[in-house]
């Protein structure tokens, strides 16, 4: 059975619920149908300051993007490559 997928906002809410309100993870889990255990992940990386959350969503951008810029230079690497061996098959 599949894993659900949850938005980070629904996250978000489910564990202000937990420390913001004071209700108990097992409550917060049983009304919202999540298990605790997710919920017991979530609270933690909600009790990050927001400034370490800002930083590390700069960060997972940023890495994104270096990964589509090592995609696009691997690429322009690897057309001279090809090309030569294209050329090398060719008779004549």
């Amino acid at each position: 059975m599949g894993s659900k997928k949850y938005t980070a906002g629904f996250k978000a809410e489910a564990s202000r619920q937990a420390l913001e309100y004071g209700r108990s993870v097992r409550d917060v889990a049983g009304r919202l149908g999540v298990s605790v255990d997710t919920l017991n992940v979530w609270v933690p990386a909600h009790r990050l300051a927001p400034q370490k959350r800002h930083e590390t969503a700069d960060q997972s951008a940023e890495i994104r993007q270096l990964r589509a810029e090592l995609r696009r230079v691997t690429e322009e690497r690897d057309i001279p490559k090809k090309a030569a061996a294209y050329f090398a098959k060719q008779p004549g």
